[in-house]
């Protein structure tokens, strides 16, 4: 498996070596130990996954930007399995060098990438195709009290959402994510 960094240290993109043929094709999604190699730890020390998630969303949905707080924290390694999405990491890190500053990359069930988006960071997507369904893997359970979320139009971090691919659609979001907080005033990690 192939990995790209940023220059915002925590993100990973992961280039899964497929092998195709006439009959379709195979990678090979989760590797606990290669993970592990991936973030450059030990397999003691990598995250473990407690809770698998499936959403489904029709085109211009957006989900997010979605974060838990200590206690609870979550990392996500996220990946679309129909449909392509428009994945993004933003970092929360308050005392990081690279706050508020963002990564985003095309996921799609073409090119069966999977994002890295570890605790610090809010993620959210935005459906390109005419729908998707998003699995990812979270590093901790879901707790209704540590989770917060950001606006996704926070001119502070100025996400380049591909808006202009939706035939003039605007996006389409949940009442909590359309009154989020912007970063200036939300909650964030320390």
């Amino acid at each position: 498996m192939e990995a790209k960094t940023y220059t915002i240290a925590g993100p990973i993109l992961l280039k899964p070596t497929v092998f195709g043929d006439d009959r379709g094709f195979f990678f090979e999604s989760w590797n606990a130990r290669s993970f592990a190699a991936t973030l450059e730890v030990s397999e003691a020390e990598a995250p473990i996954f407690m809770q698998d998630n499936h959403s489904r969303s029709s085109q211009g949905v957006l989900r997010g930007l979605h974060y838990q707080l200590p206690p609870e924290p979550q990392g996500k390694l996220v990946r679309c399995v129909v449909g392509e999405i428009f994945d993004v990491a933003v970092d929360i890190r308050r005392t990081s060098a690279t706050y508020g500053q963002w990564v985003g990359e095309r996921l799609s069930a073409e090119n069966h990438r999977l994002l890295w988006v570890p605790p610090g960071f809010a993620h959210g997507f935005l459906t390109i195709s005419k729908s998707a369904d998003v699995l990812y893997k979270a590093s901790g359970l879901w707790s209704k009290t540590c989770e917060r979320s950001l606006l996704w139009s926070d001119p502070a971090i100025a996400i380049a959402w591909p808006l202009g691919e939706l035939s003039g659609m605007q996006p389409l979001l949940a009442s909590k994510d359309a009154a989020a907080p912007l970063l200036v005033d939300a909650e964030v990690f320390p």
